[in-house]
């Protein structure tokens, strides 16, 4: 009778706990079998009762699974309600992309403002057509201004005449194309150029800055999950340690209560802190702040950068600060040769049309056409350009030693964020060795009440770990303009 009732309880305990896997599941069974062997030597059916509640509680309130195949991957299984969101790593980062939208918008448009910059400074290659009108009314009517001397009497004579209208309207229309100015045109184009190339490069931050956050605040996240688990396994193994045989049992000593009490105040703190780390990431995925997510774990990250490689593609495609230091320089050069060219007269040739009522068609025609050359030279300007060239020269030569400490500064960058990521790729995988030893040499469950929370904060661990690990690899990629594949 006992031993049909001890295979009846051992069968309904497995069917309960597959969901902890094989590893589990192997330990349970052997802890059956070694029960059913206390029960051939006839122990307490009250005292077997008691040593499964902690192993069986465990089990029945485990929240992760591990799975040991190749890779350790961590998985959470769906055992929440359907109003809660299941949300990967990659959805969460897609989210956050179109939350963040405001900001790529932005950056499009400071590159729409500099390449519509540098058409308009080009557009100066070209003549340009302007118009000019004027209407003039005189309060009294011009008088006679024509007199010439009488030949045999000397007398002068007045000969009314109309030269000057009272009323004069006049309409010109001059094109004017600039010659040697098109010389300063040409280095105006590149700086524009090159503040356009500027804000290209910085147009794609805001989508990275975002990722990164979202990938940060996700595996936070992950983590105090973990440790609120380990935290609540904690408690409950505390509690379940009170329980005694009889019912003249005091309930747990003063140490064991104000552990109980530590125990619970750290499970509120954790329980607080998943709150706030959840509300924060439901702001960067513009989520609601309540909305309760379910956190699928990424697979681990598979790279395999070395430094050699990590160092010709920064050379290949430089960072943005390089990038902006590089065109720094072309403005530099451009501004010195702009400053020299003060010195070329300016020459332009114009043509245009006059229609006018101002002087009688005696003097000048109702209408006709022109065309002209105009030049301009500054005799003396107190010396105003020269020290224009030498300030030019001397941010030439600050733009061009920047450039240089610019690409000193990147690859330096490039090899400390290269060692950063051989260190944190080492203490992830100390980490994930060290959580798939946590189920090893295990032959009883209830021998072991902590196991539950030693293996939620090993998964934390392992979390932790991948959080240094995932932004050592963004940083090294973000340095070599992303050319490392993901």
């Amino acid at each position: 009778m006992l031993n049909r009732q001890w295979h009846g309880t051992c069968s309904s305990v497995l069917a309960k706990t597959v969901r902890l896997g094989f590893l589990e599941i192997i330990m349970l069974r052997r802890g059956c079998f070694s029960i059913r062997d206390g029960f051939r030597r006839r122990v307490p059916v009250t005292l077997v009762t008691l040593l499964l509640l902690p192993g069986t509680a465990a089990a029945q309130k485990s929240p992760s699974s591990l799975t040991f195949s190749g890779p350790v991957i961590l998985t959470v299984p769906s055992q929440i309600g359907s109003d809660v969101r299941r949300l990967t790593l990659t959805e969460a980062q897609q989210l956050a992309q179109a939350a963040s939208d405001p900001l790529v918008r932005l950056g499009r448009l400071q590159v729409e403002a500099a390449e519509e910059h540098r058409k308009g400074v080009r557009s100066m290659y070209f003549p340009s057509v302007s118009t000019q009108f004027f209407a003039l009314h005189l309060s009294e009517e011009p008088g006679q201004i024509l007199s010439f001397q009488r030949p045999l009497t000397g007398a002068l004579i007045s000969v009314p005449i109309t030269a000057v209208f009272q009323n004069q309207n006049a309409v010109n229309v001059v094109a004017t194309q600039p010659i040697t100015q098109l010389l300063s045109i040409r280095q105006l184009v590149k700086i524009a150029r090159a503040d356009e190339n500027i804000a290209r490069a910085k147009a794609g931050l805001p989508v990275t800055a975002a990722a990164r956050q979202v990938e940060k605040n996700f595996f936070e996240l992950l983590v105090a999950e973990r440790e609120l688990a380990a935290a609540d396994s904690g408690a409950r193994t505390r509690r379940t340690g009170w329980v005694t045989v009889g019912d003249s049992g005091a309930p747990g000593t003063a140490t064991q209560q104000a552990d109980a009490v530590r125990a619970d105040t750290s499970a509120s703190l954790l329980a607080s802190k998943v709150a706030t780390l959840t509300a924060s990431l439901n702001g960067l995925l513009g989520l609601a702040p309540d909305t309760r997510l379910e956190l699928v774990a990424p697979p681990p990250l598979l790279e395999n950068v070395t430094l050699k490689d990590a160092l010709a593609q920064a050379q290949a495609a430089a960072p943005e600060e390089v990038i902006e230091a590089e065109q720094t320089a072309v403005k530099a050069h451009a501004a010195a040769k702009l400053a020299r060219l003060q010195y070329v007269p300016g020459v332009a040739v114009f043509g245009g049309y006059l229609h006018q009522d101002v002087l009688a068609d005696t003097i000048l025609p109702e209408s006709f056409a022109y065309v002209g050359v105009l030049a301009t030279y500054t005799l003396f300007d107190s010396f105003k350009r020269e020290h224009a060239i030498k300030e030019a020269a001397a941010n030439e030569q600050a733009a061009d030693l920047g450039v240089d400490l610019a690409k000193a500064k990147a690859a330096a960058a490039v090899k400390s964020a290269y060692f950063e990521l051989e260190r944190s790729r080492d203490a992830y995988y100390l980490a994930r060795r060290l959580l798939l030893s946590t189920g090893e040499g295990v032959s009883f469950v209830s021998n072991r009440p902590d196991a539950e929370s030693n293996r939620a904060r090993a998964e934390a661990d392992v979390f932790r770990a991948e959080i240094a690990y995932r932004d050592a690899y963004a940083t090294l990629t973000t340095l070599i303009a992303g050319k490392v594949a993901d």
